[in-house]
């Protein structure tokens, strides 16, 4: 099966990767002529299983790579990774949010100066006292108390430093968060009070959200819509009740009979 994706508001989308394709150097290709697009305030998940390429994309969308052919908009409008102004009006519009909130949080560096930090380095023109007042803004956005900010990494359990990645994210108010894997390095007993942080930001903020994910389970909690990656190629996507009840494509089939059980849509 082919990539379906037909866009019908083309220009609705912030995001968009246009028949993106991959290849490392002397290496096979690893993503063929991908396209897909993230609206405001819509959740989209990427899923498949491991070697997919979901990753490279997620590089590609988050523009740390440039890709082989094909082209990612923003806003409709091509991005230009030589365009040093643009990019960083890029950078505070788009921001990741990485699998292992361990090594994604420098231990040497307290909480409040890292959820700080992409104010400083995008230049927004805060003053010292307007960036604690959005640190602790931020903060007390993500369930965590104020007084975390002059506290270590180290102080905190997994959930809790993922919370505080959250906040770093949107500090710079993004309007596209892209979410590698969030909660797999996470315990299950605190995997869905970080779901349901995800639920109610992107609700309250009207962020777009590209979910990477292996886990269904964890799509159909999020995202209304998904795109089923197999060896590079988008082979479904379509509304995430559709997909996961109906799906089309033998891959598709193959990934939901390996979940024992769904939640109901």
């Amino acid at each position: 099966m082919t990539d379906a994706w037909t866009p019908a508001q083309p220009r609705a989308a912030v995001l968009r990767a246009d028949r993106v394709e991959f290849r490392y150097r002397d290496d096979a290709p690893v993503l063929h002529g991908v396209s897909l697009e993230v609206a405001p305030g819509e959740s989209l998940g990427l899923v498949g299983e491991s070697g997919a390429g979901k990753t490279t994309l997620l590089r590609i969308l988050l523009g740390l790579a440039a890709p082989t052919a094909g082209r990612v908009l923003f806003d409709a409008e091509p991005l230009d990774r030589r365009d040093r102004t643009g990019m960083r009006a890029f950078r505070r519009a788009v921001q990741p949010v990485y699998q292992d909130p361990f090594s994604s949080l420098d231990p040497r560096v307290r909480v409040g100066d890292s959820i700080a930090e992409p104010i400083r380095s995008l230049g927004l023109g805060l003053t010292r006292d307007e960036r604690s007042a959005r640190v602790a803004e931020l903060l007390r956005s993500v369930d965590l108390p104020t007084d975390a900010a002059s506290r270590f990494p180290d102080a905190f359990s997994g959930g809790q430093r993922q919370r505080i990645a959250i906040a770093r994210a949107l500090a710079p108010e993004p309007r596209v968060l892209l979410a590698d894997e969030p909660v797999s390095a996470l315990d299950t007993s605190v995997r869905m009070t970080v779901i349901e942080l995800f639920q109610r930001l992107a609700r309250e903020r009207g962020i777009a959200m590209v979910l990477v994910s292996h886990d269904l389970t964890i799509v159909s909690a999020l995202c209304a819509r998904m795109a089923v990656l197999e060896g590079g190629r988008i082979v479904e996507q379509g509304p995430t009740p559709r997909v996961l009840a109906h799906p089309e494509h033998p891959y598709t089939t193959r990934l939901l009979s390996a979940v024992p059980r769904l939640p109901a849509a």
